[in-house]
């Protein structure tokens, strides 16, 4: 028997009979059958005479409540040809219910498989990744998603820290790789799950902002906008056929600063011309060189290093030249420091224990912030600095670095 629509409407479908459907509804969703009887308390006139239409004149009695027999109403429906069943009424009236047992038990199974994702990561294990899972299931995030049934979205974000890092990709094109859309990545929910595992992985906060967000996306070697990626020089001339190296070599040659983008490194390739090269982490201490003259090439990363600034780094490794590398005195320092070593042979400046313990007691230091990492140069730095619990940023050397810049070291670039 299919249902009458219009004359449910009528029938249990009146609105002096709303508390009963409700009542019948919330029966369904909590698992239990529509047998047996429901009592209303203080029935309206009006819920009366709808109870005694439903029923039939005089089954009905009235007092401070009024007890309605479910099988009747049961068979009142079916006898008129209205619907087959109560269960099949009441949804017609108040849409779809799922019983609790069966949301809570679906919500259960998508939890333990989105769980089961977050562990077969490629980088599962590493302590940053670890956090991050850690905080989805636990600070609510992996709830909110079950509950919206958006579980996807953890698949997604485990896809797309699988392909990560990735050196001088594209947005677009990891979006597309892992989740077959190419803007996946901009602004979205997946965008936002994606960051805050980079931002535990550079062991900063949250991003705010999109410049933030952009520097995030190219610690992990993907390229947002190739515009916005750049990096700063000081005294770096180059070889080459293109434009490009033309204005470093005049803008070392007349002792100015100059900010390279990752588009100008693509479209007009260049062989920087240096046999040592100093990288520093603040744009202050580049500002200082100027003021004090300083002609050694000097490259500032302006905290984590842009693609742009790495993709110089690997031109200038792969001439053979010294990269002498210091970053501030926290983590993220220490994260930098560890991955210049690693990828381009880079020599750690500044950036021995001795050198933390002498700035540190110069005066007040901020808090350290984020998670501890190694110091592979020298272990005793990371023990010292987890001892104070303090940061030092390179500021503080400044006098130091300009002493090791001092022209009498002479140029470290040639003319040819």
């Amino acid at each position: 028997m299919s249902i009458d629509q219009p004359r449910l409407r009528r029938t249990l479908g009146d609105p002096a009979l709303g508390r009963l459907v409700t009542v019948l509804a919330r029966r369904i969703e909590l698992g239990r059958p529509l047998t047996g009887q429901v009592v209303l308390s203080q029935p309206s006139d009006a819920e009366v005479r709808a109870i005694r239409a439903l029923l039939g004149s005089g089954r009905v009695g009235r007092g401070g409540s009024v007890t309605i027999p479910l099988d009747q109403v049961t068979a009142a429906l079916a006898g008129a040809g209205v619907a087959p069943d109560l269960r099949s009424a009441v949804e017609a009236l108040a849409g779809p219910i799922t019983p609790r047992a069966t949301i809570a038990a679906t919500e259960d199974a998508s939890r333990h498989a989105s769980l089961d994702a977050l562990a077969a990561g490629r980088h599962a294990g590493t302590i940053w990744y670890e956090q991050w899972a850690t905080e989805m299931a636990a600070g609510g995030t992996l709830t909110r998603l079950v509950r919206r049934n958006e579980t996807g979205l953890v698949t997604a974000a485990v896809a797309v820290l699988n392909l990560l890092p990735a050196p001088g990709t594209p947005l677009p094109a990891v979006a597309e790789r892992a989740t077959g859309d190419t803007k996946a990545l901009s602004g979205t929910p997946l965008a936002n799950l994606i960051l805050r595992a980079l931002a535990l992985r550079a062991g900063s906060g949250p991003p705010r902002g999109g410049e933030a967000e952009r520097i995030l996306w190219e610690s992990a070697g993907v390229i947002t906008d190739d515009l916005s990626s750049h990096v700063l020089v000081l005294g770096l001339p180059a070889h080459g056929d293109h434009p490009l190296a033309d204005w470093l070599t005049q803008a070392a040659d007349r002792h100015t600063p100059f900010r390279i983008t990752l588009h100008q490194l693509v479209t007009m390739p260049i062989t920087p011309r240096a046999t040592v090269v100093h990288v520093c982490e603040n744009p202050s201490v580049l500002r200082a060189a100027v003021a004090a003259a300083i002609t050694v090439p000097l490259i500032c990363t302006e905290g984590v290093p842009s693609t742009a600034c790495n993709r110089l780094l690997r031109a200038l490794a792969g001439t053979g030249a010294r990269i002498r590398w210091r970053g501030d005195f926290d983590w993220t320092g220490l994260r930098t420091t560890t991955t210049a070593i690693e990828r381009y042979g880079a020599e750690p400046w500044r950036m021995s224990s001795a050198d933390y313990d002498a700035a540190l007691a110069i005066g007040d230091s901020e808090p350290l912030r984020g998670t501890a990492t190694s110091s592979p140069w020298d272990p005793r730095l990371r023990e010292r600095m987890i001892e104070t619990g303090r940061a030092v940023m390179e500021e503080r050397l400044i006098p130091l670095l300009l002493a090791d810049l001092s022209p009498k070291t002479g140029s470290a670039y040639s003319s040819e």
